[in-house]
């Protein structure tokens, strides 16, 4: 069975910048739930499954052949296109850089209802320090992503699964929350409770 840390999902960054292209790892096991998209080219569609998308651009993989400098258009949501240019390319994964920033706000509001979309809540990548709690313990970490419903952080001391803990993130209220695994350095919490998603979204916009 695959740990928590093993599935791989779409996640969202309000960088102005597109995504670069991955790391190359060892062979690991992943569960893949990525988004699907479309990209059109010459008047045709293909689809895709989006890796990673930004206000700058998105990474994806793709099932035909691309070179960089090719303009294509994207559609994440139903009749909305996205003129872009192909950044880079490795392997089966492309770099689509958008003609124009896009409002990541607004492409997470209409996760719940748009087609394509998984019937979970969406990650969104930032790099902030935070405050956990784990009993008597209080530990300085790193946030990787966060959503909603929980956060992975970076953290050197290892913790056990099913331990309670309290994450205080900067200029934001304490959320109780459960460790769900540890590997590497990294560590999963599930909230014990939702978090609103207009609270959380004024929260990344901090800096």
């Amino acid at each position: 069975m695959l740990s928590s840390n093993a599935v791989e999902e779409t996640t969202f960054s309000f960088s102005r910048e597109a995504p670069q292209p991955p790391e190359r790892r060892g062979a690991r096991r992943h569960m893949t739930i990525l988004r699907v998209g479309s990209l059109i080219i010459d008047g045709r569609r293909e689809l895709c499954l989006v890796r990673n998308i930004s206000a700058g651009g998105l990474m994806a993989h793709v099932y035909s052949l691309f070179h960089e400098g090719q303009v294509l258009e994207v559609e994440l949501k139903t009749n909305q296109r996205i003129p872009g240019r192909v950044s880079w390319t490795s392997e089966a994964n492309i770099g689509v850089a958008f003609d124009t920033p896009i409002d990541v706000e607004d492409l997470l509001a209409a996760q719940s209802t748009d087609d394509g979309w998984r019937p979970r809540l969406p990650r969104v990548e930032v790099d902030r320090l935070a405050t956990l709690r784990v009993g008597a313990r209080v530990l300085g970490v790193s946030t990787r992503d966060i959503s909603q419903g929980g956060v992975k952080v970076e953290t050197d001391h290892p913790l056990e699964p099913d331990a309670p803990v309290v994450l205080t993130l900067d200029r934001f209220r304490p959320i109780h929350g459960t460790v769900r695994w540890y590997a590497e350095g990294l560590c999963g919490i599930s909230f014990n409770e939702l978090v609103p998603f207009r609270e959380l979204m004024r929260w990344l916009r901090t800096e």
